[in-house]
């Protein structure tokens, strides 16, 4: 059989609706300058779909920086992978003082952050660890285990009952194999906000022998007094032994890092293949990079004007009556009631007639029957663009609960699937 045979039965169960949804639905073009208000097809919008928690994805000052150091050093440099002559002053600089933020001996730059989370959990374990780790660990961290030949067991989601019991059958099995444990999860969940309960398995330590990989991708930024993490939200950094973000969310740019003792980090820039045989982050983004970080630790009213906003939306929300689950961090989760043909009729009337547009999560992310809007709230969103949003969110949900919505898919003009 033709190996390609398969994609003409099916394509996955979003995919399946792949004829209707490009351009509108999925890979939707946002134009303009990144902001709160964007354009789609042609309208303004209010968005809400963007990780630029801090706003610095349009700060005159990174900006500048971006543009001064694209004309200088154009993209190609360094060329190479780090290891052979790839390494710059500036890489191992924005390393150094991203491990002093943080607060561990050192830090290591990733090309993307996936890739990163990926590579590390292959590069840490072997056929003889055992991994334990959060049912809603994100793709990434799901996809680190797909590659290693590691024994797995998964906790329920921020359970830490759950994963004493999963740490018990762990502990039993390494002292069959003679390796070691590994505990993986979030620092911020970024489906439901809800924090990871990394103080809580970090009290596990005083009974079990293990180390703790904590994703912190949406809490770097935006937890903690400085801004410096869940760890230093949740006052247990320095029992985080491997620490892991991306640039990709408040730092609104592209790659990512591990923090963790410099053993830790001397092991993986040696081993690591995704760093060893792929080329260096280009300067560009390393020098801008260094911008972002120095106006996120010298600009405490970004993440104060942030915070300002999740708490306006969500007290806004929450007064509604509306259901945004236990979140506790940036990420606003609304919960409402409908199939897949009602998400779509809501969309496109939130989009066509009230210029809002926010991220949409459907079966089989979540049950059926469940239609989850998440809300991203930034730095630079204004209280009328969040008074707007409760209106119509409310309009919405009248018209969900009243079944106005056609059970179909809706007809899109031509031009949205270009």
């Amino acid at each position: 059989m033709d190996i390609f045979a398969k994609f003409e039965k099916r394509l996955g169960p979003i995919g399946d609706y792949a004829e209707k949804a490009p351009g509108y639905f999925a890979f939707p073009k946002l134009e303009g300058e990144i902001g709160n208000h964007m354009k789609f097809r042609g309208k303004e919008c209010i968005v809400w779909s963007l990780n630029n928690y801090l706003g610095l994805a349009n700060h005159p000052e990174v900006r500048k920086a971006d543009a001064e150091a694209a004309a200088k050093y154009g993209m190609a440099t360094p060329m190479g992978a780090r290891m052979m002559s790839g390494n710059s002053d500036n890489h191992t600089e924005l390393e150094r003082q991203l491990a002093e933020f943080v607060g561990t001996e050192d830090a290591m730059l990733f090309n993307f952050g996936y890739q990163g989370m990926v590579s590390a959990i292959d590069s840490l374990c072997s056929r003889h660890d055992v991994v334990v780790y959060d049912a809603e660990s994100h793709a990434c961290i799901i996809d680190g285990l797909r590659l290693i030949p590691s024994h797995r067991y998964v906790y329920k989601h921020n359970d830490v009952e759950d994963c004493e019991k999963q740490l018990q059958r762990a502990t039993e099995m390494v002292k069959k194999t003679g390796g070691g444990i590994l505990v993986i999860t979030e620092g911020v969940f970024g489906m439901s906000g809800n924090q990871g309960k990394i103080s809580e398995i970090v009290a596990l330590k005083s009974k079990y022998e293990f180390r703790l990989f904590v994703d912190d991708a949406h809490g770097f930024g935006t937890m903690g007094k400085t801004g410096a993490g869940i760890g230093e939200h949740q006052n247990c950094m320095k029992e985080i032994d491997v620490y892991f973000s991306t640039f990709a969310k408040s730092m609104a740019s592209i790659g990512g890092f591990l923090a963790a003792d410099k053993k830790v980090l001397t092991y993986l820039r040696y081993n690591m293949r995704s760093q060893v045989f792929a080329k260096s982050l280009p300067m560009p983004i390393v020098v801008g990079n260094l911008k972002r970080l120095e106006l996120l630790k010298t600009h405490p009213e970004l993440k104060e004007k942030l915070w300002h906003n999740v708490n306006r939306i969500q007290n806004g929300l929450r007064e509604r009556g509306f259901n945004i689950g236990t979140t506790n961090t940036p990420v606003t989760p609304v919960h409402m009631q409908g199939g897949l043909f009602d998400a779509t009729q809501l969309i496109l009337d939130m989009r066509e007639n009230y210029g809002i547009f926010c991220s949409v999560v459907v079966y089989p992310v979540v049950p059926k029957g469940t239609i989850i809007l998440r809300i991203i709230p930034t730095a630079v969103h204004t209280d009328e663009d969040i008074d707007k949003t409760l209106e119509v969110f409310s309009l919405l949900r009248d018209k969900l609960e009243q079944k106005l919505y056609p059970q179909e898919m809706p007809q899109i003009a031509a031009e949205a699937t270009v």
